[in-house]
């Protein structure tokens, strides 16, 4: 899947920043598109714009999938979006990509519903098969801190999952399978859900590839805790109701099934009756992973998909009113903090406990916790990437380097590289405020954010100079305005001492300033006004 053009009429995304925007996505159809991996980065300054328009995505995708199977996406986080997307989609079979495009329009006073057109004027309806299949398969999205702004269609997407499988377990057919979602966000929440699956199921290479950075040998135990019933969710009396439906939070058939597949791989597993919490102890050996794999055929996917629906009846343990408040606010676009979140003791699932060996084994497991906020990020991050290998999913990754030091940050694009292997093209649009990411990508790839001065709209255009094999101080000049590239304060001091003509001054100065452009210039100002007194 590769982004080829978007036009923008209306949209509430941003404040309507993206309103009358026309954005081309570069990568020519016969060039580096063909490559597995050929990323967009969307560098600018704070405010340009940039998680805005990773919302804007997600929502357009997310609308289209909500108007063609409301039983997979059962809301739509942006309704009035008015738009023309273009893109190029390989569906299952096929040779090689065709041109798609999604289209809303208004039609009288309302926006109309969203049109998917195939070549010139082939129009496909929602609803139908081949609708679905020029759709991304996934979207996925990652957050790296307290900005939510790109949470929003992904928090509307995950409510709508739990409150459904509340109805299906509280009403008369708790048999029924419920539909995946086809959102997914990637959040610190998730980490262990992510890193748990790929340590289970994933290959070697991947295993080895996700700890080697925080020098880390392999998982060594951990314990996860399932609660249906708490404070928030109580427990109904005996008298009222039959001990088979006394549980708070009641789950459906597939529900029930990972709970039991569980009990079955468990070290050990307890229960405790008055709160009806699970508690699952896993010592990791080669025999516990071919047991997951015997139930989830060896698919790290399957098996987060499967833990990641437990994980989101934690919805369904914050109170009502706080929930309902929060629909509120998405459907009113005012959501701007972190989502509540249920403490630990309230959640339904949670892992607890979590350990690993270091390379060598030479000493006690260390705590998960122990790690990181990079070792974190990067760990979640590469296994998002390496578990999903949807042909056509895309990824909107929202800084996802911002924990990383200065060296993971230059080998952050060839980690994800390392990652791709032979699966076929998948969309990622990644943000950052760094040089690193620009620096191993061709200018087409990067798409530089600003705000017009008088319209404050969003500007996006390709940098002034070639980024690939660019220097940093290079892409800092050309996207930030940063030139030299010198702390505020330290640049300061070097024009006082250009501007002076106190011998003495300048050179007391100058002992002071480490190595730059600036010291150097300093150095011939020191010379010339040395030759002049002589």
């Amino acid at each position: 899947m590769r982004l080829r053009r978007l036009k923008i009429e209306k949209s509430a995304a941003g404040g309507g920043l993206f309103d009358g925007c026309e954005i081309w996505f570069g990568r020519e159809p016969d060039g580096r598109s063909n490559e597995p991996l050929a990323p967009l980065c969307l560098i600018g300054p704070n405010g340009s714009g940039k998680s805005q328009f990773l919302q804007l995505i997600a929502e357009i995708f997310q609308a289209a999938w909500h108007e063609h199977a409301p039983s997979e996406e059962r809301r739509s986080a942006n309704e009035q979006v008015l738009f023309d997307l273009s893109y190029l989609m390989t569906s299952e079979g096929a040779e090689k990509p065709e041109t798609v495009r999604l289209v809303r329009t208004m039609k009288g006073r309302k926006a109309g519903p969203i049109e998917l057109i195939r070549g010139e004027d082939e129009v496909v309806k929602a609803g139908t098969p081949e609708f679905g299949k020029y759709l991304p398969s996934m979207i996925i999205g990652y957050t790296s801190g307290d900005n939510e702004t790109l949470s929003l269609p992904f928090l509307s997407s995950r409510s709508g999952y739990a409150d459904d499988v509340a109805r299906a377990a509280l009403g008369n057919d708790p048999d029924k399978s419920i539909p995946d979602n086809r959102l997914m966000l990637i959040d610190y929440a998730t980490n262990l859900e992510v890193l748990f699956s790929n340590l289970m199921l994933g290959s070697k290479d991947v295993r080895t590839e996700i700890l080697r950075h925080a020098k880390l040998g392999d998982l060594a135990s951990c314990r996860c805790v399932v609660r249906l019933a708490h404070s928030v969710v109580p427990k109904a009396p005996k008298s009222q109701v039959a001990k088979s439906n006394r549980k708070g939070i009641q789950l459906t058939a597939e529900l029930e099934e990972i709970i039991d597949r569980l009990k079955r791989i468990a070290t050990c597993w307890s229960v405790e009756d008055s709160t009806e919490t699970y508690t699952f102890d896993f010592f990791i050996t080669d025999v516990t992973r071919e047991a997951f794999g015997h139930f989830w055929k060896d698919n790290a996917f399957a098996l987060y998909k499967s833990l990641h629906k437990l994980a989101l009846l934690n919805d369904l343990a914050i109170p009502k009113p706080t929930r309902e408040r929060l629909k509120r606010e998405i459907k009113n676009r005012k959501f701007a903090s972190r989502p509540p979140q249920p403490q630990q003791e309230q959640m339904v699932f949670a892992f607890e406990e979590v350990r690993f060996w270091l390379e060598d084994r030479s000493e006690s497991p260390v705590d998960y916790v122990s790690l990181s906020d990079g070792e974190h990020q990067q760990a979640l991050i590469l296994g998002a990437y390496a578990m999903v290998r949807d042909i056509n999913a895309i990824f909107l990754l929202d800084e996802p380097e911002s924990h990383f030091n200065p060296i993971w940050r230059v080998k952050f694009f060839q980690r994800l590289l390392d990652m791709t292997g032979s699966r076929g093209n998948q969309e990622v649009l990644l943000t950052t405020h760094a040089p690193f990411v620009p620096s191993d990508m061709p200018r087409e790839q990067v798409m530089l954010f600003s705000r017009h001065a008088e319209t404050g709209k969003v500007d996006i255009l390709e940098p002034s100079i070639e980024t690939f094999g660019a220097t940093f101080d290079r892409i800092l000049e050309a996207c930030f305005n940063i030139r030299p590239p010198n702390s505020f304060i330290a640049e300061k001091q070097i024009e006082e001492l250009l501007a002076s003509d106190d011998v003495e001054k300048i050179e007391a100065g100058f002992q002071e300033l480490g190595p730059s452009t600036g010291k150097a210039v300093l150095a011939d100002h020191l010379r010339k006004l040395k030759n002049k007194i002589a």
